[in-house]
């Protein structure tokens, strides 16, 4: 590592350059994490010369690993080598800021102009049959590069029990992690497994008597908001649909935001130039407005700048640890289930919503088709807009 530091390093840049860079790459950053990695790869590896290949390779293993959207966090630890750590910051923002602004206006005008009119009706449930296919297919991604032996499928199933019966997600996060990362010291860790299970079992018995309507009438708060942005940025293993559960978890499951609206964001971040976790901007616009808004994404991506920055001489060092590669894979494969749960969750609340089976299975079939076969940046928009346009024409 040290070989390659010294000899490729950075041109200099200025900082307002090193900002009008990334933002460059913010306004073009269609097509999800594979297309936004190859650009930058290409620009300032291929290109420019930033730092070696090798390097390159090794840095985008360490943020795979880690959680949050990998290519926000590559675009973090480049610009911190070319101007420290405020040049981190001024990247990740630069990088961030297209996707951010566009999602408000789209949240704006989601909410001025189409939310509760049943002219989009349609439209809507057609988009959010291709979301349902959409993260199918972004499930067999994940999980085909996770679910590497017989014990991580054990866990990613259980971990789909555990969370369709209702178990706190930390639980099946922690305990999966700790099984793979110890399993040949079972003894160890089923007193700790059963010590958390207990006290999650003694957690609902107390919140029993708390009726759903007393649950959801909670009021929407910017701290909540930006705890359920930072909840989702911190357990986003493996790409940024693993954070789709517990944004939902914090949001859908309080009442502040319906599983149709949720989905119609997840949609949207699809065709923006962005992260697609910047669907929790809109998620956070729609339950608390602007300030909502803005307080989920900065939890969000806190901890794509944090990581980077605190621990930036650190960081591929730290990874390298064998022990944290094992704990990290079984959290992984948990993360695997819990999305499998909540998918089978927005299922079951898409399904309440349609009329006619046969055409919603018809769509959903021709999406995962679409999505499982074809290649390239434009496909997720066009598979949504297709739906959309279907979803119109069978219930206008």
């Amino acid at each position: 590592m040290t070989n390659d530091i010294a000899e490729q390093q950075p041109p200099h840049i200025s900082l307002p350059s090193l900002f009008l860079k990334f933002l460059r790459f913010g306004c073009l950053a269609f097509g999800g994490p594979v297309a936004q990695i190859a650009m930058v790869r290409q620009a300032l590896v291929d290109e420019e010369k930033w730092i070696s290949s090798a390097r390159f390779n090794r840095l985008l293993a360490v943020m795979q690993i880690l959680p949050g959207p990998e290519a926000h966090e590559l675009c973090v630890h480049l610009g911190i080598t070319a101007r420290g750590r405020i040049g981190g910051l001024l990247a990740g923002l630069g990088f961030m800021l297209p996707g951010l602004i566009l999602m408000l206006a789209a949240g704006w005008a989601y909410e001025r102009f189409v939310m509760g009119r049943a002219g989009f009706g349609g439209i809507l449930l057609g988009i959010q049959i291709a979301v349902l296919a959409i993260i199918l297919r972004a499930i067999q991604r994940i999980g085909s590069h996770i679910l590497e032996d017989r014990l991580l499928w054990a866990l990613a199933i259980a971990s789909i029990g555990a969370t369709l019966a209702g178990v706190p997600f930390w639980i099946p996060l922690g305990a999966a992690g700790l099984i793979y990362a110890f399993h040949q010291r079972l003894w160890m860790i089923t007193a700790i497994v059963a010590s958390a299970a207990l006290l999650a079992w003694l957690t609902s018995q107390a919140t029993a008597d708390m009726t759903p309507q007393t649950q959801n009438v909670a009021s929407v708060t910017t701290l909540a908001l930006f705890i359920a942005g930072l909840k989702g940025g911190l357990l986003t293993f493996g790409g940024a649909y693993t954070a789709i559960p517990y944004v939902r978890q914090d949001t859908v499951a309080k009442g502040w935001i319906s599983d149709a609206t949720f989905l119609d964001g997840v949609a949207l971040a699809g065709i923006l130039p962005a992260p697609l976790v910047i669907f929790a901007t809109f998620t956070g616009y729609i339950a608390g407005g602007w300030l909502g808004a803005l307080a989920i994404t900065a939890g969000m991506f806190l901890p794509a700048f944090a990581f980077s920055i605190i621990f930036y001489e650190r960081l591929e060092a730290v990874v390298e640890n064998p022990a944290l590669h094992k704990f990290l894979g079984g959290v992984a494969s948990a993360v695997v289930g819990v999305i499998v749960a909540t998918l089978v969750q927005l299922a079951l609340s898409v399904g309440g919503r349609v009329t006619s089976y046969a055409a919603a299975i018809g769509i959903f079939l021709l999406c995962l088709v679409a999505v499982w076969q074809i290649k390239g940046k434009w496909v997720m928009p066009t598979i949504i807009l297709a739906a959309g346009t279907a979803g119109w024409l069978l219930n206008p």
